[in-house]
This record gives C-alpha cells, structure tokens and sequence, in this order.
C-alpha cells in the first residue's frame, strides 16, 4: 500500500483492511474479482494466464491482499516475501493484460460496496503495482 492510499485514510490509524470489513469482505473482494475474471469476455486476456480452476490463485490472492491491506500477513506467514513481479515474470503481461486486471478490480470493488474515496485510493495503488508487473511490450 502506497502513501498516497494511507493519506486517503479518514483515519492513518485504521487500515483499508478494517474500512472494507475484515476477512469476510477481502474474502469477498477476492470472490468477485475471480467471478469477474472468469465470467466475463472482457477479462478473457487474464483469465488465459492462470490455470483452469481458479481456488489456488483465490486463496493466495485473498492471503496476500489481507496483509497488503493492512490485516494478517497470512501470506507473508505461509510462503515469504511475495515476490510479485519475480512470480508473475512466466506470465507475458502486457498493457492489455495490466488494464483488464485493473478493470476487473476496480469493478469487483464496486460491486463489494467499499466507499468510493477508498476504491479511488486502492485503485491507485493497485495500478503502480500492476503496471510495475508489465514485462512485454504491447
């Protein structure tokens, strides 16, 4: 999480993890996110890379947004240092594949409810990670 996402914060001391509502609604979050991603034609660009059952990418993606929110570092816990983009480097991942990931969370985050001025923060954070991830041109 970004700077920029703490100042956005109605209070520094409270965590996106907290504003959004615990475990129940990261878990949620994450749930959309993959419904999204697997149902929709628009994310078809993303949902290519990752395998055909979606369970391992939801528990891993829910372990480590709960710690990048702010909450249990569960996946810090379980496997390390995250390693983003050494992980995703297998995965051509270009400027379409960026904006759809993007596209598909910023619409899972409206769909779970969580207030605008912390979706707008957490979108901008989430865009420097994921454009950090690219590693094709295109």
């Amino acid at each position: 999480m970004t700077t920029e996402t703490q100042e956005a914060l109605p209070n520094p001391e409270t965590t996106p993890y907290e504003l959004i509502g615990g475990e129940a609604n990261v878990r949620a979050l994450v749930d959309r996110f993959y419904d999204l991603m697997d149902e929709d034609p628009d994310f078809h660009g993303i949902r290519k890379l990752h395998p055909e059952s979606l369970e391992g990418s939801r528990q891993k993606f829910f372990m480590f947004l709960s710690g990048w929110l702010g909450g249990p570092p569960l996946y810090v816990n379980e496997f390390g240092h995250p390693r983003l983009r050494a992980r995703h480097l297998p995965f051509p991942i270009a400027v379409s594949e960026r904006d759809q990931w993007l596209a598909c969370m910023n619409r899972a985050m409206e769909d779970v409810g969580i207030e605008q001025r912390l979706r707008q923060a957490l979108a901008r954070s989430f865009f420097g990670t994921a454009d950090w991830m690219r590693n094709k041109e295109g």
